[in-house]
């Protein structure tokens, strides 16, 4: 399970829509200040080894398909555990190296608790509905209990977007604490799925309200819908968990998923956590990637890092 231990675990506060109702973001400045962090910071040599074995340790390597079997899950956890090929890891010193999560189906749970077990690495399951989120609420909780109690120690939840477009955030902030309450002890990472929310000022606002409401981590997407994670839209929910904990001083997480897939992805994601809320959001208890293919391209930028020469794709195992 992720180790919160240096912080208090996120407790929520009541309903408070003034922290956020007359809230409007810029559209224009936030993508003006979005394009300019990949600028902002020139990261080489071990400096940008260092920085994509970091990447590597906040990875939720995930499997999300219909054609999901206990074998896939099976090789996913063994890319888990050994996320680097042996002898990068010893050129590098990065022996013993894992990613932050595995992230599967409900039903695939068991399967990554029993490969994984030993090795340290929570097993992550989606619920709610995954992806639309439109099931019943009683048969969402349903699932979030079902998950945790097949092992799950970090649930990834998804929120209603009818809600958050129409406005009713209490709405939204009820069933939100209603689906932490149903996760127990499991952390919850809420996904606001951004990319149905249209606008930069709905995506802080739900930011807020699932914050409110206890959310563990704040997420942007499932990886399903037309536009997933963006700088902009990354750069508004991280400044809204540092208003966030500037007013609580409680320390929410953030995830970005969907359509992170290369080194310099990992990079851009970095540098944003360190310029906006520091050195501490560059851990995997506060910062997690939703990713799968990022990793083969990290193991091959890290490969040419040993040995100056990149190689095919085809020599690194997929996760």
């Amino acid at each position: 399970m992720m180790d919160q231990g240096a912080f208090p675990r996120m407790t929520g506060t009541p309903f408070t829509p003034d922290w956020f109702d007359t809230v409007q973001i810029n559209t224009p400045a936030a993508e003006r200040r979005a394009a300019s962090l990949p600028t902002r910071r020139t990261v080489k040599k071990d400096y940008q080894a260092a920085w994509l074995a970091r990447a590597i340790t906040c990875i939720d390597l995930t499997t999300l398909a219909g054609d999901d079997t206990p074998g896939r899950v099976q090789r996913l956890c063994a890319k888990a555990r050994a996320p680097l090929r042996a002898d990068l890891a010893q050129a590098l010193g990065l022996e013993g190296i894992t990613v932050g999560a595995v992230c599967v189906y409900p039903t695939m749970v068991p399967h990554a608790v029993k490969a994984l077990e030993g090795s340290g690495i929570p097993v992550a399951s989606v619920a709610t509905g995954f992806p639309a989120g439109l099931t019943p609420l009683p048969l969402r909780l349903a699932e979030i209990r079902y998950a945790v109690d097949q092992g799950a120690a970090e649930i990834d939840i998804v929120i209603t977007r009818e809600h958050a477009l129409t406005g009713n955030w209490s709405a939204l902030y009820d069933e939100i604490a209603q689906m932490r309450a149903a996760c127990g002890a499991a952390h919850m990472k809420a996904i606001l799925a951004t990319g149905d929310l249209k606008t930069l000022t709905n995506v802080y606002r739900a930011s807020m309200v699932a914050m409110q409401a206890g959310a563990d981590f704040i997420k942007t997407s499932t990886g399903k819908e037309d536009v997933n994670a963006t700088l902009p839209v990354s750069l508004t929910m991280v400044r809204a968990l540092r208003d966030f904990g500037a007013r609580t001083g409680q320390m929410v997480g953030f995830k970005p998923a969907g359509g992170l897939k290369t080194a310099k992805d990992a990079m851009n994601w970095l540098i944003l956590m360190k310029e906006e809320v520091g050195t501490r959001w560059m851990l995997p208890d506060l910062f997690r990637i939703g990713a799968s293919s990022m990793l083969g391209d990290i193991e091959r930028q890290l490969e040419h890092h040993v040995t100056g020469r990149y190689s095919a794709a085809n020599r690194h195992a997929l996760a």
